[in-house]
């Protein structure tokens, strides 16, 4: 199946059970590509999901297609992650976890990062769709935390981004994930560290 029949199947509804399938292969090829990045075997991903080969790409006839679904899903989940967070948890604690979310997002972007550079000279419209939505997610966990008096008032979200941006280019040795992790946990302290013990503009 070439790849533009694989998008105007993906329009129509599928079956339970193949979406099921469809699920199960982009949950099990996020974990693959953050581990073992885009060269991660097609064959392992299908038998770990459960279903054979043909059914993989039947659902993603390229390794590309995978690669942008889960991608775009990374993204989604992790926008998704910060009003969750939001919700649940003390502004400055949603954001840190969400940082720490923000880790997992990073593992899988660096294990696709060959193939997100081939839809990148593509007419693939997943950057078009999916930039800055993952900066509008930090700005309002930033700013709600700025507001609540849980972090310092004089930094942006700009700037907690720049600074998460140090994890994507850092070695990739064994321990990454672990070193990642201690370096959001310094930095929520960086930004705790001096904030007002009011909400900004109480009186």
């Amino acid at each position: 199946m070439s790849a533009d029949k694989a998008e105007a199947a993906a329009s129509k509804p599928l079956r339970a059970d193949a979406q099921r399938n469809r699920d199960a292969l982009v949950e099990v090829a996020a974990t693959a590509f953050a581990a073992h990045g885009v060269d991660a075997s097609l064959e392992e991903i299908a038998r770990q999901a459960g279903v054979g080969i043909g059914t993989l790409y039947r659902h993603f006839p390229t390794r590309e297609h995978l690669v942008e679904v889960v991608y775009r899903r990374e993204v989604e989940g992790l926008c998704a992650a910060a009003d969750e967070l939001a919700l649940h948890h003390p502004p400055d604690v949603a954001l840190e976890q969400w940082m720490q979310r923000f880790v997992d997002y990073i593992a899988t972007k660096r294990g696709l990062a060959t193939s997100l550079r081939i839809l990148l000279n593509t007419n693939s419209t997943l950057f078009s769709d999916t930039s800055g939505r993952v900066s509008l997610a930090l700005r309002r966990l930033v700013e709600a935390a700025v507001v609540s008096g849980s972090i310092r008032s004089d930094i942006d979200s700009s700037d907690v981004l720049h600074a998460l941006g140090g994890i994507y280019s850092a070695p990739d040795t064994k321990d990454w994930r672990d070193r990642s992790r201690r370096l959001v946990s310094l930095l929520m302290d960086g930004l705790r560290f001096g904030a007002g013990k009011r909400a900004k503009g109480s009186d």
